[in-house]
């Protein structure tokens, strides 16, 4: 009886894959117990760990419990020395807050120097009833401070428009001069309008008396013409 080589060839095989397989559970457990050699099994049972550190702590020069009390007075005082450490900074903030206001003296805001009016006013110039009065010079800070009053006792009512105001020194040199307060129109028979015309300090230099020319807009069928306005220092 022939026994097929194919039949002959698979047992062969089957026969040394379970002796390889034999082999290798043999060599893994052989690696295996002596990687475990002096590994123990922990004891999970707390009186024995409670066991274990008592004789750890006495080992190691004695482990002592606080009492709960005792934490809490530690505790207290500890707070009570941060409460006080914080408020004596505090005060101390406060001392020096109050030693360097004391110290810095109080600044006032700079004054603004006037000096007094000017002698010979007012100084006065009429034309068609329209009454323009100078009635007063003084310089303050860097500007020369005319005081102009106007009125109108005439038929009717007059309009100006001050950017036409002339303004001459008395060499024929043309200034320049700003105004407030000084009205637009003037009517008939109403109140007198105090106003300002300001010339800066530094065209004046050399200036004894200085001129003002102003006439009505837009007819100009009028001319106010104060001359000779004294501001010589």
């Amino acid at each position: 009886m022939k026994i097929n080589s194919t039949v002959l060839l698979t047992l062969i095989l089957l026969i040394l894959m379970m002796g390889a397989g034999s082999v290798s559970a043999f060599l893994g457990f052989e690696l295996g117990s002596s990687a475990l050699k002096g590994v123990t099994t922990p004891d999970g049972r707390p009186t024995t760990k409670f066991a274990s550190n008592k004789a750890n702590a006495s080992q190691q020069g004695g482990l002592v419990l606080l009492k709960e009390e005792e934490i809490l007075k530690v505790v207290k005082a500890r707070i009570d020395g941060k409460t006080k450490a914080a408020k004596s900074e505090k005060l101390e903030e406060d001392d020096e807050e109050t030693n360097s206001s004391k110290q810095k003296p109080e600044e006032k805001p700079p004054e603004v120097v006037e000096e007094k009016p000017l002698p010979g006013f007012p100084v006065t110039a009429q034309s068609e009833g329209v009454t323009m009065t100078v009635q007063s010079a003084r310089y303050s800070g860097g500007d020369l401070l005319l005081k102009v009053k106007m009125q109108n006792k005439g038929k009717d009512s007059v309009r100006f428009l001050y950017s036409f105001l002339d303004v001459t020194d008395d060499k024929g040199r043309t200034l320049s001069a700003s105004t407030e307060g000084l009205p637009t129109e003037l009517p008939v028979n109403g109140p007198a309008f105090s106003g300002t015309v300001s010339i800066p300090t530094a065209l004046l230099d050399d200036v004894k008396k200085i001129s003002l020319a102003l006439t009505d807009y837009p007819a100009q069928q009028l001319k106010l013409e104060a001359s000779n306005i004294p501001v010589g220092r």
